[in-house]
């Protein structure tokens, strides 16, 4: 400590000796005087120090402070962002989500001739829910639940029915498989029977009796695009299991009755549809369905064997002309349908319409179908059908027409159809 002083005192000593000396020579001074400007220097060192000591901990105190802010600051930001990241997680779900419906509301005021009932009812034929989601860009989900005729449960009039539930994977850009309950490929209407997409109120009875629309199925699948304008799809799913016992004779063998509708199916013999469409041309769509199955009746019949489908289809549309046509044709081997004639069931239609504005139209329609195996050889069936469809706007359809039908059995309904529906 004297050393540090005396050092002290030695570089302070020049400027003390001039300011001692600043008003002229003076005496030396004495180790008394050097004594005390030493220890004044001494105190001012001190003092000096503790300033110094004061402002380095202020430093210290404020750089923790910046360190604490710095890492609150940090959180803030990481907060920020996960929840940045989750609510754009949470949006990017409900942007893959879609829900949507449709559904048609009838009033059939029909009076029977030859023995058959009159039809006047009022009935909330389809409720249908649809919901989809887009897992990524290559995998995607589809589902429609419907409801019929208003109320379901025991000894009602309706059903609950799961219509369709599948999930697609896109292979490449021009094909597509797809896995699980879906509308069968063939037909018209199968796929595409929203009731703002068609003409009458009823669908038509060809694709409904023949074909039979709607027609869905579990199984597996591929689609995609053959070369520009031409499509295929190819379906492997359960069959039919038409049923030869425990009904009346007029429909024994009728493949409506055979749809097993994915509801603990029999799938002793599967069933297998190709189809080919074409849609070069706007406006233009023509197609051909060919279905085989090796026993339609699930092997529970042994006269009964093989099934085979065919359908050919066209759907014209050139400005307000439209032009609908199909023929459908099962080939039913085995002695018990040849027996009672229901190894061929066939029909046609051709439905020419007339659109005068986006909301307006009119159209009239041809259909005879055969179906109705029995034991009687009188089981064509020829219907007509005139009317219009008005939409509101696009989604929404008010429909009217009148039918006349024409049967061999002279067993017939003739009368007119009121229809509303939607579609969202």
């Amino acid at each position: 400590m004297k050393r540090t002083a005396l050092l002290a005192a030695l570089l302070i000593l020049p400027l003390t000796s001039a300011k001692l000396f600043a008003d002229g020579p003076a005496a030396t001074p004495t180790l008394e005087q050097l004594w005390e400007i030493i220890q004044s220097q001494q105190e001012e060192i001190n003092m000096l120090r503790q300033q110094q000591a004061t402002t380095e901990k202020k430093a210290t105190v404020a750089d923790e402070k910046a360190t604490v802010a710095d890492e609150k600051a940090e959180a803030a930001v990481v907060a920020v962002e996960e929840s940045e990241t989750r609510s754009a997680s949470s949006g990017n779900w409900a942007d893959r989500t879609t829900i949507g419906g449709y559904g048609e509301l009838h009033y059939n005021n029909l009076e029977g001739s030859g023995g058959e009932t009159d039809k006047k009812e009022i009935d909330l034929h389809r409720f249908v829910l649809h919901f989809g989601h887009e897992f990524t860009d290559d995998i995607r989900f589809f589902s429609e639940i419907e409801y019929e005729h208003g109320v379901a449960g025991d000894d009602q009039v309706g059903e609950v029915e799961i219509e369709q539930a599948f999930v697609e994977f896109d292979l490449n850009d021009q094909n597509t498989a797809r896995v699980g309950v879906a509308l069968l490929p063939v037909g018209i209407i199968n796929e595409t029977h929203e009731p703002t997409t068609f003409y009458g109120v009823e669908r038509n009875p060809v694709e409904k009796n023949i074909i039979p629309a709607s027609w869905w199925a579990g199984g597996v699948g591929l689609f995609g695009e053959i070369t520009p304008g031409w499509s295929y799809d190819v379906v492997l799913h359960e069959g039919l299991k038409v049923d030869a016992f425990n009904a009346d004779d007029n429909k024994k063998y009728a493949v409506r009755g055979g749809r097993q509708k994915t509801g603990k199916a029999d799938a002793e013999d599967l069933a297998a549809t190709a189809r080919v469409k074409w849609t070069g041309i706007p406006g233009t769509e023509i197609g051909a369905t060919v279905q085989y199955q090796e026993d339609v009746t699930q092997s529970k019949d042994k006269t009964a064997g093989s099934a085979w489908l065919y359908e050919v289809h066209a759907d014209i549309e050139r400005g307000p002309f439209g032009l609908r046509a199909l023929y459908a044709m099962w080939d039913l081997s085995g002695s018990g349908p040849e027996s009672i004639g229901a190894d061929e069931q066939e029909g046609f239609y051709i439905e020419p319409s007339w659109k005068f504005n986006d909301r307006f139209g009119v159209f009239t329609r041809f259909n005879q179908w055969d179906n109705r195996a029995g034991n009687s050889s009188k089981t064509e069936q020829q219907q007509v059908d005139v009317g219009l469809n008005w939409w509101p706007i696009e989604d929404v359809v008010l429909k009217a027409d009148y039918q006349w039908q024409d049967n061999d059995d002279d067993m017939e309904r003739d009368g007119f159809n009121l229809g509303f529906g939607y579609v969202f």
